[in-house]
Parts: structure tokens; sequence; C-alpha cells
């Protein structure tokens, strides 16, 4: 039984199916991530066809380096102006990228707070970061 409790964190239906009835403490728990976390973020990221090449990205941004300046040097997305995609609505993002972009906190791009290991999305691997949350 123990181990049913842990996916209870990431798992939202298995939460709900399980204890959906017994409290209403998971739907407020929901709507509570959900404001939280906002409806839309404005996010930077890293992209690496190549995790390899991804990990050195993440290795200059733990040696201090700028998040902008990195992501000019590494990224191979269109968005190159320091990796800042602007605001990003929730459902306009691939899961994986979108569930880690609404997990971070706010942070700077002088001491960014970012994804560590990268997240693995069909485009490739991000090292993502969040400036704003509304």
């Amino acid at each position: 039984m123990p181990p049913k409790k842990q996916p209870e964190k990431g798992g939202k239906g298995n939460a709900a199916a399980k204890g959906g009835a017994k409290s209403g403490g998971d739907s407020k728990e929901s709507g509570g991530k959900e404001k939280k976390g906002g409806t839309a973020v404005k996010v930077r990221h890293i992209l690496c066809e190549k995790q390899s090449k991804c990990l050195e990205a993440l290795e200059k941004l733990k040696a201090g380096q700028k998040f902008p300046d990195v992501a000019a040097a590494y990224s191979e997305d269109k968005a190159r102006q320091g990796g800042d995609l602007g605001w990003m609505t929730r459902g306009s993002m691939v899961g994986p990228f979108q569930d880690a972009a609404f997990a971070l906190p706010i942070s700077a791009v002088t001491n960014p707070v970012y994804t560590d290991p990268p997240i693995k999305t069909k485009f490739g691997y991000h090292i993502i970061m969040v400036e704003g949350k509304k």
C-alpha cells in the first residue's frame, strides 16, 4: 500500500481516483497548484539536439555564466536572443517542458534557477528557467 501514496505527488489521476470521494482536498490542491503556477510563464531555454551539448551548456551555467550568454552560444533554437521565449500560456508548450516550466521558481538571468538535468522533449534537450509568472 505505501508505494501507492508516492504517485500522488505527480499523478493527479491516481490521487483523484483513490481519494476523490474521500476528501475535497485533492481538487483544492489542483486548483491551488494552478493558481500558484499561474496560467502563463515568462520563460527562457537552451535547446540542444544532443544531450552532450546540453550538458556542456549546463556546466557553463554552473560555473556562473549568465543564462542569455550560454543560450546564445549553445542553443540551437531559433529564439537565440538569450533563449527568451517570452510569455507562454499553459497548454501552448509540450508536456514535459510545460511541467518543468510551471514547477520552477522565478529567478533572474544573473542567478538563474534552471532544470538540472535537462528536460527531454521531441525537440531535443532543454535547460529551462522562468523569469516571471502570471
